[in-house]
């Protein structure tokens, strides 16, 4: 049986479903991964089919437009819509019928949620069963505020589900207009925003996190299920080179610090910023590169720098991660069992960055736009010395290590295509 799943975003948004493709191929499944073009090397060199969808993430996100949303974020949603179809405007028609081309001879198409609307359309074009998979909660829930909205805090049971509402009616208008062009392209009726939820509420949906992160809420339908993170472990084909050897052998455990592309135009002084605060806070600092957030520079021996390792690999052999608080950066850092300091930029970062500090798993999270060294060191040295904040970030690693969030959903999956 042949299945299609549709995936766009960052790295963050497409590992997930590389893991849920191999576990699906595993399991006796042909799998086809449709994938904006620049991740043809990854989905390809992890055993999968490859379907390009036309448009370069990468390449948007580096553009001044999506510099300015990085550094901005989802501090102002409306803006962010505004943004948001700027920078969707050149390829979501493309990647729509590009991602439509790929579930030819396919019986199933997985969709990323948060492209539930295409990914209907195209079932219905096709007319095959959908199923949406997260790695971020989206459907409204009176249990916590939604992921991507600005107050995260729980202000009650009204508030953060409508809190919900708002943000599937933010994220709806990203792409709105695209949608609608697609399903008349097609002779199919226009949506709305109300189909959104309605999606999301009725098709089966799949979470790749914990429960210990996220336990799951009693209003959410039946047909969602948490099923662990859906980890893509790369041990067996990576090993470091020697002075990253040397470096880790040669003295204490280091603090992990990287942002991907966060700091956008503001890397050299957030550079020196995060190299201060290693310096006063008396650790050892290991810096990741990634795509450009962090400079690379000049720095002291206690300091290396490295552009990228798997993080499976990395994060147990840290002292702690500081990190943006992405949602597979995250799952990463909570698996290693090490504690866990986040400094959100935008989207769902302070959910996850909350999500931290409740578990007790690491400090508040730290405002970027109210960031110094010595608050940065302070955390850094909390998470390093706190003796509590350690044994719980062992006890969550343990709880999550413990998870198959892949064999989960595959199980799920295929009980549902069965029946």
């Amino acid at each position: 049986m042949r299945l299609t799943i549709f995936t766009a975003g960052s790295r963050g948004d497409v590992q997930p479903c590389v893991a849920l493709g191999r576990g699906l191929q595993d399991a006796g499944y042909e799998i086809v991964l449709a994938a904006p073009e620049n991740f043809a090397q990854f989905v390809e060199g992890n055993g999968l089919r490859f379907h390009p969808l036309r448009g370069d993430v990468q390449e948007i996100m580096a553009s001044k437009t999506g510099r300015e949303l990085m550094e901005t974020g989802s501090a102002n949603p409306l803006k962010s819509m505004r943004t948001m179809r700027t920078l969707l405007g050149p390829v979501a028609l493309q990647m729509a019928a590009d991602a439509l081309a790929a579930c030819k001879h396919s019986a199933a198409l997985i969709s990323l949620a948060a492209f539930a609307p295409f990914g209907k359309s195209i079932a219905e074009i096709c007319n095959l069963p959908l199923i949406a998979v997260e790695p971020t909660p989206l459907l409204p829930t009176r249990s916590f505020p939604a992921a991507g909205w600005p107050l995260q805090r729980n202000l009650g049971s009204i508030h953060n589900r409508l809190s919900g509402y708002a943000m599937l009616y933010v994220i709806w208008q990203w792409y709105r207009p695209y949608v609608n062009i697609f399903r008349r392209e097609h002779g199919l009726p226009p949506m709305g925003a109300r189909s959104f939820f309605n999606i999301l509420a009725t098709t089966p949906l799949l979470g790749a996190y914990s429960s210990t992160v996220v336990p799951r809420p009693p209003d959410w339908p039946k047909s969602m299920n948490i099923t662990g993170y859906w980890f893509l472990d790369s041990q067996s084909n990576w090993s470091p080179d020697t002075s990253l050897q040397e470096f880790l052998a040669n003295g204490e455990a280091p603090v992990c610090v990287g942002f991907g592309s966060m700091a956008g135009s503001e890397a050299p002084q957030f550079t020196a910023l995060v190299l201060d605060a290693l310096a006063k806070s008396g650790q050892r600092g290991l810096l990741l590169t990634g795509w450009g957030g962090v400079e690379t520079v000049a720095v002291p021996d206690d300091v290396y720098i490295l552009e990228s390792a798997p993080h499976d690999w990395l994060f147990p052999r840290m002292a702690a991660v500081v990190h943006h608080g992405g949602a597979g950066t995250t799952a990463e850092g909570l698996r290693a069992g090490v504690p866990t300091v986040v400094v959100p930029y935008n989207f769902d970062q302070a959910f996850w960055g909350k999500r931290v500090y409740d578990l007790g798993v690491g400090p508040k999270p730290l405002k970027r736009k109210k960031l110094y060294s010595e608050k940065l060191a302070q955390a850094i040295r909390d998470a390093c010395t706190n003796s509590k904040m350690n044994q719980r970030a062992d006890q969550v690693g343990d709880a999550i290590r413990q998870e198959n969030g892949v064999a989960r959903a595959v199980t799920i999956i295929g009980n549902y295509l069965e029946n």
